[in-house]
């Protein structure tokens, strides 16, 4: 994207916001900051944290106030309102180039990182595994946990089943099993994390949320860089279609990142 020698407004030069969409929980954010710092780091450009709402600095206020040519990679984990309206209404206020990209879930590099924070809190390889995520009425957002589900299970080599915390779905209280372990489809610490943590049964491993991890950072990298070159399509790997929904889905011929 340019070198850390660029001088801010220098031909070429391109910086990185990412936006999160923010919480009371000060740990939450700081998950969203650290990501956007490493990735800087890593491309050699400005970077800043943002966020829809509940924390500074707002990604609308960002957008207004741009000085230099952006890329925005969003660390939302599946599609929905913020992606498909309050995200765009905000880039189109700036008065200089920006790219918005697509949400940064489902990926096999978000599925390796469960598989990380799975075997940290002790869960054994092949043990099934809920993936819990936060859950939406929207149904892009519906198959985007779907392929998430498929990712994780293709990375655990063992049976993933998928529930949900609000919106379309099971939720955990009748998926998750003693014996089973959980993994939070979830960036940060906040609200839905300890409603998690909180309804798990006695005997199930809880493991952490993503976070700040270095795949998750690559994958922020992988993302900047690729709008950056003007490879503006979603971002997301080769796609396949989902021909097994959860019962509960309702719809079938999804198309998904393949791992």
């Amino acid at each position: 994207m340019t070198t850390s020698q660029d001088p801010p407004g220098s031909p070429g030069r391109t910086a990185l916001v990412t936006v999160a969409h923010g919480t009371r929980n000060l740990a939450g954010n700081d998950v969203a900051r650290r990501v956007a710092e490493a990735a800087g780091a890593r491309l050699g450009t400005s970077a800043l944290a943002s966020f829809v709402e509940l924390s500074d600095p707002l990604f609308a206020d960002v957008m207004a106030a741009a000085t230099e040519p952006t890329v925005v990679v969003p660390l939302l984990l599946s599609t929905g309102f913020h992606m498909r309206s309050d995200l765009p209404e905000a880039v189109a206020t700036a008065s200089v180039p920006v790219v918005l990209g697509a949400p940064l879930g489902p990926d096999p590099l978000l599925a390796r990182a469960q598989v990380a924070r799975l075997l940290e809190a002790g869960a054994t390889p092949g043990q099934r595994v809920v993936l819990v995520a936060a859950g939406s009425t929207d149904e892009g957002a519906t198959c985007d946990q779907v392929a998430a589900m498929s990712l994780l299970a293709r990375a655990w080599d063992g049976p993933v089943e998928l529930a949900t915390l609000s919106g379309h779905g099971s939720r955990p209280v009748d998926v998750v099993r003693p014996g089973d372990a959980v993994s939070p489809y979830l960036l940060s610490p906040g609200f839905f994390h300890d409603r998690v943590r909180r309804e798990a049964p006695d005997g199930v491993v809880v493991a952490d949320v993503i976070g700040a991890h270095d795949l998750v950072v690559d994958l922020v990298v992988e993302r900047a860089e690729a709008l950056a070159a003007g490879q503006h399509s979603d971002g997301r790997p080769g796609r396949v279609v989902c021909s097994s929904p959860p019962a509960w889905c309702g719809r079938s011929g999804c198309r998904w990142p393949a791992a």
